[in-house]
């Protein structure tokens, strides 16, 4: 991602925070210019480039009102039926089909990784650089963080005795193409994780949560068949490794609040914005 990407990013996150604070009043599309220090003009054709809406649609997306209305709604409803119209649940699907996910031994899990060998990278998306990081299994990490430097600190310390190497290979670079909506290779993708069968569990539901769709921590937790354990669901949630690909921003409070999220509600809220979007312009 270029310099001038990075910059735009910035000012959209910014833009993004600001409608957060402020959704209850509906700010005009002059008051959230103003606020990230841009013409309108400039703001709305900014905002619509990196989004694909405009800036007004993006609220409603990502306000309490969206968040609620989705998850009233009957999955066979509106939404679904406009994305399989569209084609697009059949891409919705592969968040279902393309992941396998092996977790790793219990050696593997009790050592810190010992006798694995991980290549790792920093890269570019659309919400910010990205640390990645694989096994000959699969991808094993992928997180947001600005500082490079941090970033490969907590890789190291998540697999103390791990023999590392500053390489991008096959599994990163398949793993990134999401970004891009190239689904060509999806299937292919492999996740090597570390986790204990609940964490697993939890993580293999996040999966079936289609693009443009949000769930609960109480409707994952009846999922996987332990209505009670909302609390352990979420703290399974809090502990996915990794970022986007297992699609946690996807679970907002019951209440329809956004909540938390491991990288930045900002970062969460744009994601949920970006990904309605693209599901209202199919």
């Amino acid at each position: 991602m270029e310099v001038q990407e990075k910059l735009n990013y910035s000012r959209i996150a910014q833009a993004i925070t600001f409608i957060r604070e402020n959704f209850k009043q509906q700010p005009s599309l002059e008051q959230v210019a103003e606020a990230v220090h841009l013409s309108p003009a400039h703001f709305q054709r900014l905002f619509t480039d990196w989004a694909g809406t405009s800036p007004k649609k993006f609220l409603q997306y990502i306000s309490l009102e969206y968040a609620k209305n989705l998850l009233q709604a009957d999955r066979s409803a509106t939404l679904f039926d406009t994305a399989f119209e569209t084609g697009l649940s059949s891409t919705s699907r592969l968040h279902e089909l393309f992941v396998s996910i092996e977790g790793m031994t219990p050696a593997e899990y009790k050592y810190g990784g010992r006798d694995l060998s991980i290549n790792y990278s920093f890269q570019d998306s659309p919400f910010g650089n990205l640390i990645v990081a694989s096994t000959a299994k699969g991808l094993c990490y992928m997180a947001f963080d600005e500082d490079e430097e941090q970033a490969r600190t907590t890789l190291f310390r998540k697999f103390p005795n791990a023999r590392f190497q500053f390489q991008m290979d096959l599994h990163q670079q398949q793993a990134l193409k999401i970004f891009r909506n190239d689904w060509s290779e999806m299937p292919t993708i492999k996740l090597h994780l570390k986790g204990t069968a609940f964490q697993l569990k939890v993580w293999e539901s996040l999966l079936k949560i289609p693009l443009g769709e949000l769930s609960t921590y109480g409707k994952i937790a009846a999922e996987i068949g332990s209505p009670a354990a909302s609390r352990a669901v979420g703290t399974a949630i809090g502990s996915n490794a990794i970022a986007y690909l297992i699609p946690c921003h996807r679970v907002i409070q019951s209440s329809g609040s956004i909540g938390g999220y491991m990288w930045g509600p900002t970062r969460k809220t744009a994601m949920i914005g970006w990904e309605g979007a693209k599901v209202s312009a199919k």
